[in-house]
């Protein structure tokens, strides 16, 4: 089992960035997939970006590609989100999220994860 932990989230303009972290405790993050999700108000939870255990291998959606970055430090249990040139419609509350797998690929359904963390919020003004 993992604990996940995101922080971060905060208040930023348009244009501007945020970074987010997830920290892990429990069994190395090196045995999980990780997924980032935001949820806005009245919104389903939408994947903006999946890493494979390993870190070699990332999915972005369209709507955030060429914006959001993800990435992990195994040695460090913690993943992040960099998102830049942020819009107000990217206002949402942010989650990581874990699957424990034996392979080096990503997944993009929610369903796919077991552990979530609580969630940060990000609220972008215009």
């Amino acid at each position: 089992q993992v604990q996940l932990v995101e922080s971060g989230g905060g208040l930023v303009q348009a244009g501007g960035s945020v970074r987010l972290s997830c920290a892990a405790s429990g069994r190395p993050s090196v045995a999980y997939a990780l997924g980032w999700f935001r949820q806005g108000l009245g919104k389903g939870r939408d994947l903006v970006a999946a890493i494979s255990r390993g870190g070699d291998v990332t999915y972005y959606p369209d709507s955030v590609k060429g914006r959001f970055t993800v990435s992990r430090d195994n040695a460090r249990n913690t993943a992040y989100l960099q998102m830049n040139s942020l819009k107000p419609e990217d206002t949402a509350v942010y989650y990581c999220a874990a699957k424990r797998t034996g392979d080096s690929n990503y997944y993009t359904h929610d369903y796919d994860y077991r552990y979530w963390g609580q969630g940060t919020q990000v609220t972008v003004s215009s």
